[in-house]
Formats: structure tokens, C-alpha cells, sequence
């Protein structure tokens, strides 16, 4: 350890927009900050992180200003959705209180939009990708007074220009320390969970099964143990960032870690934040088994790709499911081979059924995505996946399966083929946090023909219902919801006229029996996303309908 040097001072930006009412979930932590500040800590750097879920938003801008006073360097990171518009409004103001304060952003949407963070005047430059090593080339070239611009990994702007420097090779686990937990300070996080009402919270996963109901609160970490993903997804941007490659920590390493951090924090769960954790069916097997070995007490949720789980052996799943495995994030993507296809996942006919039944036979709840309304998808497709959505509730009664209407991302294929059709993204980089949430909004609207949209919300009104969600319990109407989702008789007249009769119902009994709303949980577990402040209280009520479908 070298002499202590200049602070840098790092801005974890909100996840979510707690101006609608609802609070997000504290197990998200801070892990890029983490992540980037563990080889400056070895050469003794002052560092200071600052999360901005753990306070109001004018609050956690008010200390990050603060703590620039005297700093040599300010970072920040974020994606797609709310965490866009608060770094930006948190950059803005430490930019006109240290206007020479050098300052520098990172994460995936800044990657593929280098153009929108550097046309701000904000930043110094942006970084690509993988950061740990470029941003300890970062700190060295200021430290010294050197240009940034012989920086392998950065985005800068030259006389009005973007200029890229050379990519950085992506680097293996044995070039990355251990992320410097104590840095950390985890009461704030776990306080906010175990309080009453905290399984309600924004992005929120069920509790697990051995806490007796999805209800409990619970004390929850976030974690990852790879970086990128090999899939070649058409709408995904990840090909492009991480040019499809997979490093991934082998499952020692991630024991080790993950058993030191339970001794310390005594966590009830883990959620894997890797993009891909199942890609290697030796490595997820290891984890299993060790974990069973060593006896380590915490359940865990984690993404599956289908043809993962329907490749691996069967005694694979069963260690998975044993060892405390218990939500499995499946992307589905779509429900005909046509459009998987063009998405490029390896994925034919009934594949997600098929997995999710493997999950759910196991206990474990598969928690499947569908999206609808890709450039040039006809109506036809759109209607195969919703119903390939509705036989997979039924075959596996203890997954979450949901339909998202498609959110075109910059940096993907699909991105381009959206321009060519007409989309209209955000012009200015604030705005592009007000479309962060896949399940409450049409993004692209018109995208989706009504007939579709109509069969969605069909869908979505009876598995509520299914799951006993509407009035908290299972009677007449549940009941109904689930005969119709096993015969497919969701989406004609005889349905929509039985859903607005419940409708009617409902609100009668709700004034009769003076029964308040039941609190829903499960909203986007997969993706951190938020929304923008000005959403009205019908979008609100939007929330609350989609939040209850998804569960």
C-alpha cells in the first residue's frame, strides 16, 4: 500500500423514480462502483461511493457535490432507464459547482451512445465496456497531467467529433481482484429490506420458498460472476459491447466469496446479476455441488437460457433446485420459429415450455419474458407468442410467464431496422430515461395492432386472476380465470364481457367489505430499470396491472 492520494468520487445513480410512490428494492448494490474502485484501493486511492437509492434524489445529489469538493475525479455509470436521467441531472449539477473537475461515465447505454454523454459538455470521456483497467489508465493519465487520449477502451470528443480509441481486450477473473466489499457499509440496504411492506417494493423478487411465504421480507445481495454473453440476440446490444464474449469466475472463487460475505452479512438471498450465468453447464454444476458441501444457507435466482436448461443433465437441475436455486430468469423471446430465427437464439417449437416445466418440476419458479412487436414481426407471430405464454402458465403452474411489448435499444441490429421503420427515439439524453420499463409502455407506438394489445391485456386480466392476486384469495372468479387460460378461451366476446363483469363485481365487493388493494411484488427482476417522474396516476395504475400479471 502506497501513499494515500486525491479523492475520486464515485455516483451510483437511482434505479428507479420514487417520486410515483413506490419505494425499489435495497438488495440492488452499488457493484459497478465496486467493481471499478478495487485496483485503485491496492494503490491506496481515497474513494468515496455514493448510491443514490439510499436517499432522496435532491439529497444524494446535495452529498455527491459535496464530497467533489477537492476530488480529482468524478465517475458515474447507468442504463437504460431511470439511471439515465439521474446521472445526467447528478452530473449536472457536480459539473456547474467543479467545473474543472474531471469527470467520466461508463455502463453499457453510455457505451453504445458515447455521442449523447459527450454532447452534454458533462464528461471527459466515456468508457467502453470493461472498466476496471481502463479506468486505473484513467486515474494514472490525470494523476500525471497526461491527455486521455493514448487510453485504450475510451469514447472522447475532438473538435466537435467523436473520436474512439482502440477496443480493450476483454480480460479473465485472473485479472480482476475481489471486489472490495468492505467498502460497504450494508445496514442502510438491509434495514430498508427487512421492514414491513418491503416484498411490495419496486423490481422486489418474491421471497424465497424457505421463508414460508413470497410475501416475507427478506435480506437480499446482489451478485455477479461473469461478464458478457456468447448469444448472438438481434435486439440485445451485448454482441456489440461485449463482441460476444464470456468470461466467467469459476466456481470456486464464487464460493469462497459468497460464503465469507454470508459469514459477514447473513443474507437470506443471492441475485445473480450476470447477463448469462448457465452458459457453462460444468461451472453451474460446481457452484451447485459446492455450495450443497459446504453447507452454504441462502437461496439464489439466476439467468437460464432455455436450450441450457434443456441440454444440461438431469442431475444438474436437481443440484440446481437442491442447492437453493429458486427462480430461474428465462429470456423466451418469442413464440414462433420464424422469429427466433431472426432473434438468433437456438430455440424451436415448445423449447420454453419444455424448460419451464423442468424448472417447475423441480420447485423452482421460472421466471419467463416474451417479447411482441419486433421491427417487421406480423400480428400472427405476435398472437403465437402470447398463447406459447398462456400454455406455458399452464403447463408450469409455478412460473411467471409475461409479454413485453419490444423497447428498440441503441447499439443492437434490431435498433437499425427500427430507424428504417419509422422509430423515433429520444433526442435528448434526459428523455431517455422516461422509457425504461419494457411492461408498462409502448415505446414505439403503433408498433402493436389492437387486436394484439387486446389479447395481451386478456392474458394479463385472467392470470391475475389465476394467481389469486385481484382479491388475495382463490374463489368463483379465480377459478374461471384458470378453466379459460387451460382452453385457450381467454381472447373472444364471451371472455372480454366475463372480464368486465368481475370488473363491476370487484369494485362493488371492495366498497362492501371495505377491502384495500393487494400489494404486488415481482415487477422486472431481470432488468434494473425505473421510470421518469412525470408519469401520471393512470400509469401508476398501469403499474400496479402489469406488477400483478407478472406474478
Amino acid at each position: 500500500m502506497i501513499g494515500r492520494k486525491k479523492k475520486i468520487v464515485l455516483y451510483q445513480p437511482q434505479q428507479v423514480d420514487e417520486s410515483l410512490g413506490l419505494p425499489s428494492s435495497k438488495d440492488m448494490l452499488p457493484l459497478e462502483m465496486l467493481a471499478i474502485s478495487a485496483f485503485p484501493l491496492q494503490e491506496g486511492w481515497e474513494i468515496e461511493i455514493i448510491d443514490g437509492s439510499l436517499y432522496p434524489q435532491d439529497e444524494a445529489h446535495r452529498r455527491v457535490v459535496e464530497a467533489c469538493e477537492g476530488a480529482m475525479i468524478y465517475g458515474t455509470t447507468g442504463i437504460l432507464g431511470f439511471m439515465v436521467t439521474d446521472g445526467f441531472r447528478c452530473s449536472t449539477r457536480v459539473r456547474q459547482a467543479h467545473p474543472e473537475l474531471k469527470m467520466v461515465i461508463g455502463g453499457w447505454f453510455a457505451s453504445v451512445r458515447p455521442d449523447l454523454q459527450l454532447h452534454t459538455g458533462l464528461y471527459d470521456a466515456v468508457v467502453h465496456g470493461q472498466g476496471e483497467h481502463t479506468f486505473l489508465d484513467i486515474l494514472h493519465a490525470v494523476e500525471a497531467g497526461e491527455p486521455l487520449d493514448d487510453i485504450a477502451g475510451l469514447s472522447l470528443l475532438r473538435d466537435g467529433e467523436i473520436v474512439r480509441t482502440p477496443p480493450r481486450p476483454v480480460v479473465g477473473w485472473d485479472g480482476i481482484p475481489r471486489m472490495p466489499w468492505g467498502m460497504l457499509d450494508i445496514e442502510p440496504y438491509k434495514r430498508h429490506q427487512l421492514r414491513a411492506g418491503s416484498p411490495g417494493d419496486v423490481l422486489r423478487m418474491p421471497s424465497p420458498r424457505v421463508m414460508g411465504s413470497d410475501r416475507a421480507p427478506y435480506f437480499g445481495i446482489t451478485y455477479y460472476s461473469s461478464y458478457g454473453c456468447p448469444e448472438p440476440c438481434t435486439f440485445c446490444c451485448s454482441p456489440i459491447v461485449t463482441n460476444r464474449r464470456w468470461k466467467a469466475m469459476e466456481a470456486e472463487r464464487m464460493l469462497d466469496d459468497l460464503e465469507e460475505l454470508h459469514e459477514r452479512w447473513g443474507f437470506d438471498a443471492v441475485r445473480f446479476h450476470d447477463a448469462n450465468w448457465g452458459v457453462k453447464e460444468k461451472r453451474v454444476r460446481a457452484f451447485a455441488e459446492g455450495k450443497l458441501e459446504r453447507g452454504l444457507d441462502f437461496q439464489y435466482n439466476a439467468f437460464l437460457e432455455t436450450h441450457s436448461i434443456l441440454h444440461y443433465d438431469q442431475e444438474t437441475l436437481d443440484a440446481l433446485a437442491k442447492s437453493g436455486l429458486y427462480i430461474a430468469e428465462i429470456g423466451a423471446e418469442a413464440g414462433t420459429d420464424e422469429m427466433m430465427s431472426l432473434i438468433g437464439k437456438p430455440i424451436e417449437g415448445d423449447d420454453n415450455i419444455d424448460a419451464a416445466v423442468q424448472m417447475d418440476r423441480r420447485g423452482v419458479c421460472a421466471s419467463v419474458t416474451y417479447i411482441i412487436g419486433y421491427p417487421n414481426e406480423d400480428p400472427d407471430s405476435m398472437l403465437a407468442t402470447i398463447d406459447q405464454c398462456r400454455r406455458l402458465h399452464v403447463a408450469a403452474p409455478s412460473a411467471r410467464p409475461t409479454v413485453w411489448p419490444y423497447r428498440p435499444i441503441p447499439g443492437t441490429v434490431m435498433w437499425d431496422q427500427a430507424l428504417e421503420l419509422g422509430y423515433q427515439p429520444p433526442a435528448a439524453l434526459i428523455d431517455w430515461g422516461s422509457i425504461g420499463e419494457y411492461h408498462l409502455e409502448e415505446t414505439w407506438p403503433g408498433k402493436i395492432p389492437v387486436n394484439v394489445a387486446d389479447a395481451r391485456k386478456m392474458y394479463q386480466h385472467y392470470v391475475t386472476l389465476d394467481y389469486g392476486l385481484a382479491r388475495g384469495r382463490r374463489g368463483f372468479w379465480e377459478k374461471r380465470a384458470g378453466r379459460r387460460l387451460r382452453d385457450g378461451s381467454i381472447y373472444g366476446g364471451a371472455a372480454r364481457f366475463e372480464a368486465r363483469a368481475f370488473s363491476v363485481f370487484n369494485r362493488i365487493e371492495k366498497k362492501l367489505t371495505r377491502r384495500s388493494e393487494v400489494a404486488r411484488t415481482f415487477i422486472d427482476p431481470g432488468h434494473k430499470t425505473g421510470t421518469a417522474g412525470n408519469r401520471s396516476s393512470k400509469s401508476r395504475d398501469a403499474m400496479t396491472e402489469a406488477t400483478a400479471a407478472r406474478e
